[in-house]
């Protein structure tokens, strides 16, 4: 049986929790986009490609 741990360093929960933070991540760039942001910012706090932060505002 799967303990905690274990199940934590699951090919499968790693998966989920990277996409997961991802979605978060993506969620709250027009929030900073509203607090007068630039793209560049939000990519750098967010640890996020400027590529990736320009496709999720369009």
């Amino acid at each position: 049986m799967f303990g905690l741990t274990e199940w934590q360093q699951t090919r499968f929960y790693q998966e989920v929790k990277k996409e997961t933070e991802l979605e978060t991540k993506l969620k709250t760039i027009s929030k900073l986009l509203n607090e007068g942001l630039t793209v560049e910012q939000i990519a750098r706090i967010l640890e996020l490609d400027i590529e990736v932060v320009k496709q999720a505002i369009q």
